[in-house]
């Protein structure tokens, strides 16, 4: 195996606590729509990028202009993360850790630039991220492969010298699509096995050791 070139981060639901206000949004504006949002629309709001959802809740509530609803999500995602965002228990120590041995690490999400920015400003105020790329920095964002692409290629690495962790079904995809070797630290979904993920039950547990055993071969 070749060395840990960088370690690339999801944010929501991975490094803060934001996928329970995601989804306190998504149940307002479903609302709004004549929609009760349930445990079937998961997989369409969970780690979905703010289009998706719109377009999942406009289908699902059989009617709806997808621009409004995606305009309505992500001004009240906003406003709730602006008002706080917890770390999740570990996502501090973690970070220190990599940023003491030198390891270059990113933040790689699928939320619009605005909402990175803010949570970056707010709950991971002066983490020295080598840089946040963001779903408006790429043309296609998760589950498509192309952000971890993207972000290993800007930080002059193979993607399969980099592993991604993630907290979601399509995060995992996308990073895994990437050639990436991911971690996986569930959080509001389950995610699948497979050849290219490990597990962890929460950051606590997540060493620098542990992320090197994670890469691919």
């Amino acid at each position: 195996m070749s060395a840990l070139a960088a370690v690339l981060f999801d944010m929501d639901g991975t490094l803060v606590d934001t996928e329970v206000l995601w989804w306190e949004v998504t149940a307002q504006v479903a609302a709004g729509l004549g929609h009760a949002l349930g445990d079937a629309d998961a997989p369409e709001v969970v780690g979905r990028a703010v289009e998706d959802t719109a377009a999942h809740l406009v289908r699902v509530a059989g009617g709806g202009d997808p621009d409004r609803v995606a305009a309505d999500l992500g001004e009240g995602f906003f406003r709730r993360v602006t008002a706080g965002a917890p770390l999740r228990p570990g996502a501090g120590r973690l970070l220190s850790e990599l940023a003491a041995e030198g390891v270059p690490f990113a933040l790689v999400s699928a939320s619009p630039r605005a909402v990175v920015d803010s949570v970056v400003a707010g709950a991971l105020a002066g983490v020295p991220f080598a840089f946040t790329l963001s779903a408006d920095d790429t043309p296609r964002t998760k589950p498509h492969p192309e952000p971890y692409r993207a972000a290993a290629a800007r930080l002059g690495a193979a993607p399969r010298a980099c592993v991604a962790v993630e907290d979601s079904p399509d995060g995992a995809a996308s990073a895994e699509a990437a050639g990436c070797g991911v971690l996986v630290v569930p959080s509001l979904l389950d995610v699948a096995a497979s050849p290219a993920r490990s597990f962890a039950r929460s950051l606590e547990d997540v060493t620098l050791d542990v992320l090197r055993g994670c890469r691919l071969a």
